[in-house]
């Protein structure tokens, strides 16, 4: 791990927001069946609040273990130990836990059991004759695969970075999420904490849904005086609403059929691109 001092510099991600009707208002039924397929609908539209002090104590005394059958988290808030595995976890999170695919790859074009590095590449740029595996731009993209693309680097693997080009693991989870393959996302989401604490350029994902974990273990957290206070003194160790991130992007009306896709302009900007199918995922 890390030294401490380094974790507490890290930023917190806040995980977005998937409002059903919004989507399905907007053509993107199939992007809502890929969530529900995995049965994190309730999840992925829960707002709470990212105690962002907490969340960095969190992470900066977390300590791993790891076996075939489970990993586990162990670490101590304000007092409070917290140790989980991914079956206590799920319960917590209301998803499920007990299976699906967990498989973390870093190391560059490592074969996934699952599909080719090489298969990868080609399905996600569209491209048949590509001869060598790589990274996916956006525009490569059809926009069904883009919309998954967003929801992987900002839920299940989250991760800042420009949204015009996929990692590996990106592309990986979006393969499994798109072939209708069950992912253990409690699972995932402790083998990406122990990453994220190992690594120097990489900020702390899960902020808001890890005031779930506080509560459960019972962690004190901030009240909303303190956190008035805390905003009017204009301190770095603060509260942040997850509502602020979750505006709905204004859509211009015309005559040809459009959803909003991730733009590579901004985190929360939408663009117009034809509509993808709705329906079953191709």
């Amino acid at each position: 791990a890390l030294p401490i001092d380094l974790i507490w510099r890290k930023r917190v991600i806040r995980c977005k927001i998937f409002r059903e009707k919004w989507m399905l208002d907007h053509g993107l039924s199939n992007v809502m069946e890929v969530i529900k397929r995995q049965k994190w609908e309730s999840l992925f539209k829960r707002r709470e609040l990212v105690h962002t002090d907490a969340v960095k104590e969190f992470y900066a005394k977390l300590t791993m273990s790891h076996n075939r059958k489970k990993d586990v988290a162990r670490s101590k808030v304000r007092g409070v130990e917290i140790v989980f595995d991914h079956l206590q976890l799920a319960p917590i999170l209301g998803i499920p836990g007990n299976n699906g695919i967990c498989e973390y790859i870093k190391e560059v074009w490592e074969e996934s059991k699952y599909t080719k590095s090489l298969e990868i590449t080609r399905r996600f740029a569209n491209d048949d004759s590509i001869m060598e595996a790589r990274r996916v731009k956006s525009v490569e993209m059809k926009p069904f695969q883009r919309f998954i693309h967003f929801l992987v680097m900002k839920n299940v693997v989250p991760h800042f970075g420009k949204r015009d080009t996929t990692s590996y693991m990106d592309l990986i989870y979006m393969d499994h999420l798109i072939a209708r393959r069950l992912v253990n996302l409690p699972r995932v989401i402790i083998r990406h904490m122990s990453y994220v604490i190992s690594v120097k350029d990489h900020e702390l994902p899960y902020g808001d849904w890890m005031t779930m974990v506080f509560e459960a273990f019972g962690v004190p957290l901030v009240d909303k005086r303190e956190k008035n206070q805390r905003r009017e003194s204009g301190s770095d160790d603060r509260l942040y609403d997850a509502r602020v991130d979750v505006e709905e992007p204004v859509i211009e009306t015309s005559a040809a059929p459009s959803i909003p896709v991730p733009s590579t302009r901004g985190n929360n900007t939408f663009e117009s691109r034809p509509s993808c199918p709705s329906g079953r995922i191709p």
